[in-house]
């Protein structure tokens, strides 16, 4: 009789067994989206930062010793500008794409055929859409990594305007007897 006892007993149990599974097996899916998400975070950091150093990279090529205000063939002529008598090292080593793992670079052609920038080859969408740098606004609202677009653009020269001795004198606004300015334009007397 105490044998039969205890077997309404064990069916309790397995199914406090199953419910048990159920919760951790949630509570590890739970986690492992969370560590997901948190790895595609960094990821997309480390992308914003090589992204940067190439562009960067590029730049210091372009106007570097020997530079001719060209863009570099290939990415491995900035790990090892010889174009001077002493060898220049723009960059380390040509980094991997860090939301693919590998150095499989979109590569931005300039017009005369030289690397301008780079771009991801990940076509995953990013976490990150906004919130981006000056240099990386571009970026924001992008559908997917391969927008992120790391262009090296040269600066613009400071044009000097000088005015001509012949240009007529700039209007002036003259206040109405109310004190707020009046919409016609007077010229200087």
């Amino acid at each position: 009789m105490d044998h039969a006892c205890s077997r309404p007993n064990a069916g309790f149990t397995y199914i406090g067994l199953l419910v048990a599974i159920v919760l951790i097996g949630g509570a590890l899916a739970a986690v492992g989206e969370v560590w997901s998400t948190q790895s595609q975070r960094e990821k997309e950091v480390e992308l914003l930062y090589r992204g940067d150093t190439i562009r960067k990279a590029i730049g210091a090529y372009v106007f570097g010793p020997g530079g001719s205000g060209r863009y570099p063939q290939e990415l491995e002529d900035m790990v090892q500008d010889q174009r001077s008598p002493q060898v220049t090292r723009y960059l380390r080593r040509v980094y991997e794409d860090p939301m693919t793992g590998m150095a499989d670079w979109t590569l931005i052609r300039a017009p005369d055929g030289g690397i301008m920038g780079v771009a991801s080859s990940s076509k995953d969408a990013p976490l990150k859409v906004r919130g981006f740098n000056a240099a990386d606004e571009f970026f924001r609202d992008a559908t997917c990594y391969c927008d992120w677009q790391f262009i090296y653009v040269p600066p613009l020269r400071k044009a000097v305007v000088t005015p001509s001795p012949q240009a007529p004198p700039s209007p002036r606004v003259t206040p109405n007897p109310q004190g707020t300015p009046s919409p016609r334009l007077q010229p200087h007397r």
